[in-house]
């Protein structure tokens, strides 16, 4: 029996809690087949980021080449690329695969506040990576730096949703995770209609250094929608945004 399949780009996190791990954990989890491809190797916990060590980007191609190249993926999300030879890089071989279920999580510093893209990898990613994306997933931080304009309220998530459009992804949702109201995220897919998720905010613990859990609920949406057969029973109805992000 076929099963959907998903491929993970993005860094390893040796606390576990975010990058590769916690991605394939979230596919498991979906039932879908999870596939990873390494760009960089972090030294970290709960208390931060210790330490980055970055893999040449002629070996994240290679990887990328040898999984799309033989299992192909029904969906692909990017965490973590911290360079910009390596987003040129990901990006060239995303283009030659013509991989079309792109989840981008726009990874640019650690819930620690460490930094985890160089400075001038934000302008690459935003050239290279955005235009080929199904759907971006930037947290206030991240639209914040994508669009050019502070991000600190509902209105001007709303903004930067749509600055963030014209850069060529097909749908936009901003998490809202860090606004001092209510945890609501809000999408924008072009066509000035926009839907607010609303959420009570919850503790748990370990928290992640990094990463967030809704961007790979968002690939693994892709990656069933994708695939050759359902994977898996369904524990809840999946909420509208979901269904719309892979119609």
């Amino acid at each position: 029996m076929d099963v959907s399949t998903a491929l993970t780009i993005a860094g390893s996190d040796s606390g576990g809690g975010a990058g590769i791990q916690a991605d394939l954990k979230t596919f498991s989890a979906f039932h879908v087949f999870g596939m990873s491809v390494v760009t960089a190797v972090t030294a970290q916990n709960s208390l931060g980021v210790h330490g980055v060590h970055e893999l040449p980007p002629a070996f994240v191609a290679r990887q990328i080449d040898a999984v799309l190249g033989d299992f192909g993926a029904d969906a692909v999300k990017l965490g973590m690329l911290a360079s910009a030879p390596i987003v040129a890089a990901v990006a060239g071989r995303l283009r030659h695969h013509r991989v079309e279920g792109l989840v981008v999580d726009p990874v640019m510093v650690a819930k620690s506040g460490d930094p985890l893209l160089a400075a001038d990898a934000r302008e690459a990613l935003i050239g290279e990576i955005l235009p080929l994306a199904l759907v971006v997933t930037p947290n206030l931080h991240e639209a914040s730096v994508l669009a050019g304009i502070p991000v600190e309220t509902r209105a001007e998530m709303q903004e930067a949703a749509r600055r963030i459009h014209a850069l060529g992804p097909r749908y936009v949702l901003v998490k809202g995770g860090h606004l001092k109201a209510d945890a609501a995220d809000l999408l924008w897919d072009g066509r000035a209609v926009m839907r607010l998720l609303g959420g009570d905010r919850r503790r748990s613990c370990p928290r992640p250094p990094a990463g967030g859990r809704r961007p790979r609920r968002q690939g693994l949406r892709a990656a069933r929608h994708r695939g050759r057969l359902p994977a898996g029973p369904r524990r809840r109805r999946p909420p509208p945004l979901h269904r719309r992000l892979v119609s």
